[in-house]
C-alpha cells in the first residue's frame, strides 16, 4: 500500500551516533537517500524532539541548501516560529507545533515512541505527544515490532487521507537491545560517569539494534516512497571520549547524527538543487 504523496514520515533513531549508522548495514533506510552528517538541535530526547517539532531539524551549518540547512530554507515551517530562512519551507504550517499544523491542514497525525519522555502519563510526555490524534507510547525502549504493527493498523484510518507519522525508535537508545538479542536488556553498556571502558559493547550492540530497526522498516519505508520521509538521530552517545559516557550534556558526540532525506519521492543530496 503506497499512501498519499502529500504523507510525511518523520522517523528518530533514538540516541544513534553517526558513526554507528555510517558502519552499519541499513539497505532500506540509506534507499531513503544519501548519508549526511549533520548536528543535531539538542542533546537529549525532550530538547531535540521539542525542537523538531517546532520545525527545528537537524542539519548541515556548512550547507546553502534548504532542507539540509533548516537554517537556510526549512522542511517545516512552523508560522512565526524563528527566522524564516533564505527560501520557504516546503510544509506551511500553522499552530503550536507542527503535528498540530498538518492537523490543520487535513493530514492524520500518527505517532508512536519507545522512549520514556514520549510517556502520556507524565506532564513531560503529554507536551509531546497531546497535538496527534492517535498515538502509541510502547512502554520501553525494544517494542519496534509492536509499534509498527499499531502504525499499520492505524494508517488504514487514512483511507487515501495525506498521514503525518512520526516514529521514534527505541532500540538505538541505551541499554541498545532489541527483541531476540543474544545479550539481556539488563546489561546496559553506557552508564554515566562509568569507569569500565565497555566502548566495544556499545559499538557492536547499538549497530545491531540499527541494523534490526533497519529490516523492520522497510515496508513502511515503501509505503512512503513517492511521498517524504526524514530519518535522522535525536542525538547520539558518547562512548567514554573525554570521559564522558551517555547523553544529556553538549558534546561533539551528543550533537553529530545520521540524517537522510527524501522530499516528493526524491532523495536529497548535499549540492544538488542548492539555493533553489
Amino acid at each position: 500500500m503506497l499512501l498519499h504523496d502529500s504523507s510525511v514520515l518523520l522517523i528518530t533513531l533514538d540516541s544513534c551516533r553517526y558513526d554507528t549508522f555510517e558502519k552499519a548495514q541499513t539497505p532500506n533506510m540509506r534507499n531513503v537517500g544519501p548519508l549526511h552528517k549533520a548536528k543535531a538541535p539538542s542533546y537529549f530526547t525532550f530538547g531535540s524532539h521539542a525542537a523538531m517539532f517546532v520545525g527545528f531539524t537537524p542539519g548541515i551549518h556548512t550547507a546553502r541548501q534548504k532542507f539540509l540547512n533548516p537554517k537556510f530554507g526549512k522542511l517545516f515551517r512552523l508560522e512565526a516560529a524563528g527566522s524564516p530562512g533564505q527560501l520557504p519551507g516546503l510544509f506551511q504550517l500553522s499552530g503550536p507545533d507542527i503535528v498540530s499544523g498538518f492537523a490543520r491542514l487535513g493530514y492524520v497525525t500518527i505517532g508512536t515512541a519507545g522512549v520514556g519522555w514520549f510517556d502520556p502519563r507524565i506532564e513531560t510526555g503529554q507536551v509531546l505527544t497531546k497535538s496527534f490524534e492517535h498515538f502509541f507510547y510502547s512502554g520501553n525502549t525494544h517494542s519496534l515490532a509492536k509499534q509498527l504493527d499499531w502504525v499499520m493498523r492505524s494508517v488504514e484510518i487514512a483511507d487515501g487521507r495525506p498521514v503525518f507519522l512520526f516514529l521514534n525508535v527505541g532500540e538505538t537508545h541505551v541499554p541498545y537491545y532489541f527483541e531476540g538479542a543474544a545479550w539481556s536488556p539488563a546489561d546496559n553498556p553506557c552508564v554515566p560517569f562509568q569507569t569500565l571502558d565497555r566502548a566495544g559493547d556499545c559499538r557492536i550492540r547499538q549497530t545491531a539494534c540499527v541494523e534490526y530497526a533497519d529490516r523492520m522498516l522497510g515496508n513502511l519505508l515503501t509505503m512512503f516512497s513517492h511521498a517524504s520521509s526524514l530519518i535522522c538521530a535525536d542525538h547520539g552517545d558518547c562512548w567514554g571520549e573525554d570521559g564522558v559516557w551517555e547523553h544529556g550534556i553538549s558534546h561533539e558526540m551528543t550533537l553529530t547524527v545520521p540524517l537522510l532525506l527524501r522530499v516528493s519521492g526524491q532523495g536529497i543530496e548535499q549540492g544538488v538543487g542548492a539555493g533553489q
